[in-house]
């Protein structure tokens, strides 16, 4: 008979995703960025979403301090 183990892995435990970056109201660059953001979130082109939020947050830290 064969002893391999026949019992599940432990559980994996996933942490929420990070707040996206925020725009800065005022600022053109940042409105941009949002509404490609927000188009590609309605597409459903989550890797263009994720590519958004980090342009923004690149941005901001950048320009708006």
């Amino acid at each position: 008979m064969d002893d391999a183990k026949t019992t599940m892995a432990a559980p994996v435990y996933l942490v929420d995703s990070p707040e996206p970056p925020k725009p800065d109201r005022n600022c053109d660059v940042c409105g941009a960025l949002a509404g490609e953001r927000t188009e590609a979130a309605r597409v459903g082109n989550w890797s263009k979403v994720t590519d958004a939020n980090v342009e923004i947050g690149r941005h901001r830290s950048g320009r708006h301090t």
